[in-house]
């Protein structure tokens, strides 16, 4: 017997279950609590995914990952100084709105939140951030190699830090999400090195 045919964009409902895993983790959203966001019937989210709320989580994850990483990586590859980019991309962070400094990473969420119950979806968070960090690493060695960075620390030392700055601001943003005070604690943490 085929399958019913879908009746709603799979994408968007992707992004809007995204929207509820990102502001209630994965663990406290319930099946209920995405079908409401999603705006469809269970049939119809389990023959979309037969893998129940791991495997939207896992697409989610996904798409989020894949718009993010690319919106960074078009904006370094459009920029005559790749470096300028990615600060740009940390000094960006103290302007996004209270809502969102609240919600922090969903990277960084998901692995806090999973790291001893869910090693799986774990893995796939670091995977997600480790492409980052791999993309730090190629700009700062470009950048190293050109003369237009002068420290001598290892790229991906730095291209670490980055991913660990990143990951602290995404907590401390929760604390203080004042976009002045913000700016300055990132000003801070990168002019030693940039």
């Amino acid at each position: 017997m085929a399958g019913r045919n879908r009746i709603f964009d799979e994408e968007e409902v992707i992004r809007k279950a995204t929207a509820v895993f990102w502001e209630r983790g994965y663990e406290a959203t319930s099946t209920e609590d995405l079908l409401t966001a999603m705006g469809i019937g269970k049939g119809s989210f389990y023959n979309a995914f037969p893998g129940g709320k791991q495997e939207l989580f896992e697409k989610a994850l996904e798409q989020f990952n894949t718009r993010a990483f690319t919106k960074l990586k078009a904006a370094v590859a459009a920029d005559d100084d790749p470096l300028s980019a990615v600060l740009a991309f940390f000094r960006d962070i103290a302007q996004e709105s209270r809502a969102v400094h609240m919600k922090g990473c969903f990277m960084g969420n998901t692995i806090a939140e999973l790291s001893h119950t869910e090693p799986a979806l774990e893995k796939k968070a670091v995977q997600r951030l480790q492409q980052m960090e791999q993309l730090f690493t190629k700009v700062i060695k470009e950048a190293q190699q050109s003369g237009r960075l002068k420290t001598t620390t290892p790229a991906p030392l730095l291209a670490r830090h980055l991913v660990n700055l990143w990951n602290g601001l995404n907590i401390t943003r929760r604390m203080y999400p004042q976009a002045s005070g913000l700016s300055e604690l990132i000003a801070l943490n990168l002019a030693p090195i940039f």
